[in-house]
């Protein structure tokens, strides 16, 4: 059994326009949402085993923020290829974890973290938003077995259901 966390990036900051889309940090609400999200995970006793993360400031922030707040020691892997990717890439690096790992955060942005989830399971979800949290529970014991629509959806959280 393996629980996929598919992780989409905390709200960004647009105030420098001579930052690069992948420059961008987090904004006031992006850090506070980290807070937010990172306490509901706890309450749900969520902890990775490992984490995937683009290497965009915003998804580098995201991720280690999330794994400080919940008490998370592990490695952290950013990775260049997942900025912007597509879901067959990210499918590749999901497919590419070592077994040894049960618990899996991918922190990355959209449209991909909303298709890959629509993908993995026949539960429709118009948008994540930002710093939207799509648990999904695979019956595999291996990730090379991840295929499309077989996964259960365990929960899907974000910022705004905490208010």
């Amino acid at each position: 059994m393996k629980n996929l966390y598919l992780i989409r990036h905390a709200k960004s900051d647009w105030s420098d326009d001579s930052k690069s889309d992948f420059d961008r940090a987090l904004n006031k609400r992006g850090k506070k949402a980290i807070l937010t999200m990172a306490k509901a995970l706890k309450a749900k006793k969520v902890m990775p085993d490992i984490i995937l993360s683009s290497s965009a400031k915003r998804a580098k922030l995201t991720a280690s923020g999330l794994a400080k707040k919940i008490g998370y020691k592990g490695k952290i892997k950013y990775i260049d290829a997942l900025y912007m990717a597509d879901t067959e890439t990210l499918l590749g690096y999901i497919r590419n974890i070592n077994d040894k790992y049960d618990n899996l955060f991918v922190v990355v942005h959209n449209p991909e973290t909303t298709e890959l989830s629509n993908m993995m399971t026949d539960d429709y979800i118009d948008n994540v938003p930002t710093l939207g949290i799509v648990a999904l529970k695979l019956s595999i014991d291996h990730w090379k077995m991840l295929t499309f629509r077989k996964a259960k959806l365990k929960f899907f959280i974000y910022p705004k259901m905490f208010k």
